[in-house]
């Protein structure tokens, strides 16, 4: 062995040397680092624009930052709104506390800084490629460059859609910043609002068909922007900005009768022949896509290793550590914690490991659904446990509060839609679940809330009634229809897959809807219709005014 030993040492001596006379040996490649000057061809392009959609994804996903790398991210959302509350202990989720006790929410707070960094780095990469793509000298067909463009244009319009939605006015920035700038400035909200039309104008000109969307070599098609996203997020950015409604009805139109997609009425899928229904067959893992048979699908993150997916969302586990870097955790967030629950083991059939960092409120599970709703199903939502470990005296009975039984914690009912347990991976660390961003469902909700805006009510009940049959709900008539009755219809259809803070900050209607749905709310006034600019990035922005939203 020691003479093994002395052979290596010597062996790696001679090669230190070798290669110590060898100049290039310190010379440094890089591969993979999109810069301007790198910006060259197609291949380089569709690589730029791959980064910026994995970019966006980690709005959803873990990564290395402190912020993101929390659960909590994911709460803040949803908590502190008329549909969930924070079932987590402060020390596990110190950034979601400032959204259930608005007292707390300060322009210190490290979620909003990460929802404004993201945006703004978003911006920065679309704004790369939006401006190096059209250089004459690029040697690139014009319907190639418009595609590539429009596709960043898209992502550029989805960042600044949220800034203005959770921040007001903002600063404005169409030229990629390689270096410090202190000198921002909020703009217009005119000014914002322009430059989201004309993005997503451009984007949905420019943008293929679902249907056109390139496929790799085996058909699979990419997850990649198509021009239907684009209709449906210039559809609630009309609404946003008020006054343009009919152009949010005509974008919703195009959408719905572009001939691409439907709802989904009947069983499909990989457990179509087992109990269940059509709104559910939705959201079981295998059956988000429009290769799966999702024809209501419009946007899907795929979570998939890039190198398989284009776009697609990693789900990797960094080495040492107990979150993985990339990896959704919805499951973990809206899930109940079950699994600690003497006689009860992980399965697939209750959603593999949640944490219940949040529990839907009293408003939802008793107040919101008709029984017969569909959505309301025992497969979409969960309120009934039953002993399942065999060793357990009690198996196979219901579980039921009484002493011992954490019901804050254990016990929560659920909603079923981020319901997916891996085999190889039981205690769920990562989330191979696709992400339904965009589908055909909320398509409706907006038409509707267009035609309640002009007034006309017969017809947006016409259109609930479109999903309300559906789900076997009981049809309503424009008497029925309010803003209210809308966000209803909203909480029914799109329960833990729309941002809700941001639905209710769009509509104005935070503070009243939180009054008698809310739980553990304290605090919550018209201020909070917005959130405070960063610190920080006001203190940084030393050469320019960046003022402070009111009240904050």
């Amino acid at each position: 062995m020691k003479k093994h030993i002395k052979i290596f040492i010597a062996g790696m001596i001679v090669l230190s040397a070798i290669t110590a006379c060898k100049k290039s040996f310190l010379d440094e490649k890089v591969f993979s680092t999109y810069t301007p000057e790198k910006l060259t061809d197609s291949l380089a392009f569709e690589a730029a624009i791959v980064g910026i959609q994995n970019q966006y994804s980690t709005w959803h996903s873990l990564g290395a930052d402190p912020i993101s790398n929390s659960q909590g991210f994911l709460t803040v959302w949803q908590i502190g709104t008329d549909v969930a509350f924070n079932k987590a202990v402060a020390d596990l989720d110190p950034y979601s506390i400032p959204y259930t006790n608005y007292e707390n929410l300060t322009s210190t707070d490290p979620s909003l800084l990460y929802a404004w960094t993201w945006a703004y780095k978003l911006i920065n990469n679309c704004n790369m490629v939006i401006e190096n793509v059209e250089k004459p000298e690029l040697v690139m067909g014009q319907k190639n460059k418009s595609s590539i463009s429009a596709e960043a244009q898209f992502f550029r319009a989805v960042a600044y859609h949220t800034l203005v939605t959770l921040f007001g006015k903002v600063p404005v920035v169409t030229k990629p910043i390689s270096g410090p700038k202190t000198d921002f400035v909020r703009a217009p909200l005119n000014e914002v609002n322009d430059l989201i039309v004309a993005d997503l104008t451009f984007a949905k000109v420019n943008l293929p068909s679902i249907e056109s969307v390139k496929t790799n070599s085996k058909g699979r098609v990419y997850a990649r922007a198509n021009k239907s996203m684009a209709s449906q997020l210039l559809a609630e950015a009309y609404l946003r900005m008020g006054g343009k409604d009919a152009l949010a009805e005509a974008e919703c139109n195009e959408v719905i009768n572009s001939g691409n997609f439907s709802l989904m009425t009947n069983r499909f899928g990989i457990k179509s022949t087992q109990p269940g229904d059509a709104f559910a067959d939705m959201f079981i893992y295998g059956n988000q896509r429009r290769s799966q048979g999702n024809k209501e699908s419009i946007w899907v993150l795929e979570l998939e290793n890039p190198s398989t997916v284009v776009g697609g969302t990693g789900t990797e586990l960094p080495l040492g550590g107990a979150n993985p870097i990339g990896s959704p955790q919805h499951r973990r967030v809206w899930g109940s914690r079950y699994h600690q629950q003497a006689g009860m083991l992980l399965c697939d059939s209750l959603g593999g490991r949640g944490i219940s960092r949040m529990a839907l409120t009293y408003w939802v599970l008793n107040k919101l659904y008709e029984t017969k709703d569909m959505r309301n199903s025992q497969y979409n939502l969960r309120r009934k446990y039953y002993y399942n470990n065999p060793a357990f005296p009690k198996y196979g009975q219901l579980v039921v509060p009484g002493p011992g039984i954490d019901t804050t914690r254990f016990i929560v009912p659920q909603t079923n839609k981020w319901n997916q347990f891996d085999p190889q991976d039981e205690f769920g660390f990562a989330m191979i679940k696709d992400i339904i961003v965009m589908r055909l469902g909320e398509t409706y909700l907006l038409k509707a809330e267009a035609q309640f805006k002009q007034g006309n009510l017969a017809a947006a009940a016409e259109t609930l009634n479109i999903l309300r049959a559906r789900s076997n709900a009981t049809p309503i008539s424009g008497a029925d229809v309010t803003l209210d009755f809308i966000l209803d219809e909203r909480a029914r259809e799109l329960l833990a897959e729309e941002n809700r803070r941001m639905t209710l900050m769009r509509t104005g209607t935070l503070v009243s809807r939180v009054a008698g749905r809310g739980v553990k709310v304290t605090g919550v006034s018209a201020k909070n219709l917005l959130l405070p600019i960063p610190l920080s990035e006001i203190q940084l922005n030393k050469d320019a005014v960046m003022e402070q939203n009111p009240g904050y």
